[in-house]
C-alpha cells in the first residue's frame, strides 16, 4: 500500500494532498473474519445414538459440518454411501520402491450403483494424533458444539433450513485439513497479528512481505509443511478459531478411478491406488493423505468411509464396440472394470475384440493383475487374438533401453489400424505427464503410415474421432 500511495502521489499531487504519508508506516489494519461461530449448549447437539443408527448419525455429521464452510466445498455434502473395507492386497513387490495396493469395499449404508469408467471420491481419515495435536495447540474444547456462518448477516442463503451443532472436533476432522496440506500467504500474514513474541512478528511480516515470497517458498510450500507444523513453528500466535476455520486449507475428497464392475461385483467397489510418497529437499518423509490412509486400513477394523460417485471421463462402451486400451501403471485400473465387463457380457451376447497396452517398471517388481490379464488374454478371453484382441506389456526396465506402451503400440499398427477402421474407439488413462500426447503422436504415426497420408491428414482423422467421442483421455498428475 505505502508503494501505491508514492507511485499516485508522484503520479499527481492532488490526489494525495497530505502526502503520501498519510498513513504511518507502523500502522497495522486487520478486518473481521468472514465467518463467525456460535457455541451452543452439549444438550443442543446430537447426542450419541445407538449402534443401529450409527451409520444415520455419522451421515449427519458429515452433511452438517461440509454444509457449514460454503464455498469450500462444491455439489453435495450428504456422502452417497458409507464404504467399509474388505480387502487390502499389495499388487507391487514389497521392496520394489512403490506401493500400488488393490481395495475392495463393501456398501454398508445403503445399496451403490455405478457403471465402468466411473470415478469414487473419498473423504479421507485424518490421524487422530495430529487431530487432538491441533486442537491443543490452539486451545479448543473438542467437546463443544458449533455452528458455522457468515459474518455478513445478508449472505444467509445456505442456513435455510437452520444449521444444526456439531462438535466442534467432529468439525475440524471432517472440513480441515491441518496435518496434509500447506497454508497460503496470508495465513502467515494473519498469524504475524496474532504473534506476542516480536522475533516471531517479524519473521510472518517478512513471510507476508513480497521481499520474503521466495523464503517463504522454500519454508513453506517446497517443504509441504502443514497447518499444524507451521503453528508449532511459531507457538507465542494464538489464532482465534473463526480465522483457522477461514484460512485452513479444506479437507478435500480424493478421486480414483473405478477397477470393478458392478455388475460383477454387486454391492461391491474396488479400488487401484498407488501409495504416494516422496521426501522434501530438507529430507522430510511425506506421504498422500489419503492413499496412505487406506494403505494403513486393517479390513478387520470397522471404519466406515463416506464416499460419493462421479461420472468419470470414460464413458461405458457398448459390448459391441472394439476397444483399443492404453494404460500403464494405475491407469489399468479403469479397464481392470472394462474386461471384467466385457467377459461377463460374452457369455449371453456376441461382444467386440479388445487389444490392452500395459506398461510398467519390471515383470516382477510391479506387474499390476498379472494373473487376471493373461487369463483374459487365453482360451477364448476378451483380450485374446482368437477374439481379434491382444494384450501387450512394455516392461520399461527389464533391458538396457527403455520400452514404453508407445513401442509396443507401434509394434501392433497393423492390427490398431485395422480396429480403427472397424470403428473402434480409444482409451487412454494414467500419469499426465508426457505419457497421453505421446500416445497421441503414435496415433498420429500409425493413421499416417498404414493409410498413406499425411501427417496432417492423420491428425485431422483423430480429431474427427475425437469429436465422434471415440478418443477418450483419463489423466492424472
Amino acid at each position: 500500500m505505502s508503494a501505491l500511495w508514492n507511485m499516485l502521489y508522484q503520479k499527481n499531487h492532488k490526489l494525495l494532498p497530505n502526502g503520501p504519508d498519510f498513513v504511518t508506516p507502523d500502522a497495522t489494519f486487520l478486518d473481521q473474519p468472514k465467518i463467525q461461530i456460535i457455541y451452543h449448549d452439549v444438550e443442543e447437539g446430537i447426542p450419541p445414538l445407538s449402534s443401529a443408527k450409527e451409520l444415520k448419525y455419522l451421515e449427519t455429521q458429515v452433511e452438517r459440518a461440509r454444509s457449514m464452510t460454503p464455498g469450500k466445498f462444491s455439489g453435495n455434502d450428504r456422502p452417497d454411501c458409507f464404504l467399509k473395507m474388505t480387502k487390502n492386497r499389495l499388487l507391487s513387490r514389497p521392496d520394489s520402491g512403490k506401493d500400488v495396493r488393490h481395495f475392495e469395499f463393501d456398501a454398508v449404508s445403503s445399496s451403490i450403483d455405478y457403471e465402468v469408467g466411473g470415478v469414487l471420491e473419498v473423504l479421507p481419515g485424518q490421524s487422530p494424533a495430529a487431530l487432538d495435536a491441533f486442537i491443543r495447540r490452539c486451545s479448543l474444547n473438542p467437546e463443544s458444539y458449533i455452528t458455522v456462518q457468515p459474518r455478513d448477516a445478508e449472505n444467509h442463503d445456505f442456513l435455510n433450513p437452520p444449521l444444526s451443532p456439531v462438535k466442534l472436533k467432529s468439525f475440524i476432522e471432517l472440513t480441515m485439513d491441518v496435518a496434509s496440506a500447506s497454508p497460503r500467504r496470508y495465513f502467515f500474514e494473519v498469524m504475524s497479528y496474532f504473534a506476542t513474541a516480536e522475533h516471531e512478528k517479524e519473521r510472518l511480516q517478512y513471510f507476508a512481505s513480497p521481499e520474503g515470497r521466495d523464503d517463504l517458498y522454500q519454508y513453506n510450500q517446497k517443504e509441504r509443511r502443514t497447518v499444524l507444523e507451521v503453528l508449532e513453528d511459531f507457538p507465542s500466535v494464538q489464532m482465534p478459531f473463526e480465522w483457522l476455520v477461514q484460512l485452513v486449507p479444506p479437507l478435500k475428497t480424493r478421486a480414483y478411478s473405478i477397477s470393478s464392475s458392478h455388475s460383477a461385483h454387486p454391492n461391491q467397489v474396488h479400488l487401484t491406488v498407488s501409495v504416494v510418497s516422496w521426501t522434501t529437499p530438507y529430507k522430510r518423509k511425506r506421504t498422500g493423505l489419503c492413499s496412505a490412509w487406506l494403505a494403513s486400513l486393517d479390513p478387520q477394523q470397522r471404519v466406515f468411509i463416506p464416499a460419493w460417485f462421479r461420472k468419470g471421463s470414460l464413458p461405458p462402451p457398448r459390448p459391441s464396440l472394439p476397444l483399443i486400451l492404453i494404460g500403464p501403471g494405475t491407469g489399468c485400473a479403469p479397464f481392470h472394470g472394462f474386461v471384467e465387463e466385457r467377459a461377463l457380457q460374452s457369455k449371453t451376447v456376441s461382444t467386440a475384440p479388445i487389444i490392452f497396452f500395459f506398461g510398467c517398471r519390471s515383470n516382477n517388481d510391479d506387474f499390476l493383475y498379472r494373473d487376471f490379464w493373461l487369463s483374459h488374454s487365453q482360451k477364448n478371453g476378451v483380450l485374446s487374438e482368437d477374439k481379434g484382441g491382444g494384450f501387450y506389456v512394455a516392461f520399461s526396465r527389464d533391458q538396457p533401453q527403455k520400452v514404453y506402451v508407445q513401442h509396443k503400440m507401434r509394434e501392433q499398427s497393423m492390427k490398431i489400424w485395422s480396429l480403427l477402421t472397424q470403428g473402434a474407439a480409444v482409451y487412454v488413462a494414467g500419469s499426465a505427464n508426457k505419457m497421453p500426447s505421446d500416445v497421441f503422436s503414435v496415433f498420429e504415426e500409425i493413421v499416417s503410415t498404414e493409410s498413406g497420408v499425411s501427417r496432417e491428414a492423420a491428425l485431422r482423422w483423430i480429431r474427427t474421432l475425437e469429436k465422434a467421442g471415440k478418443y477418450h483421455v483419463e489423466a492424472w498428475s
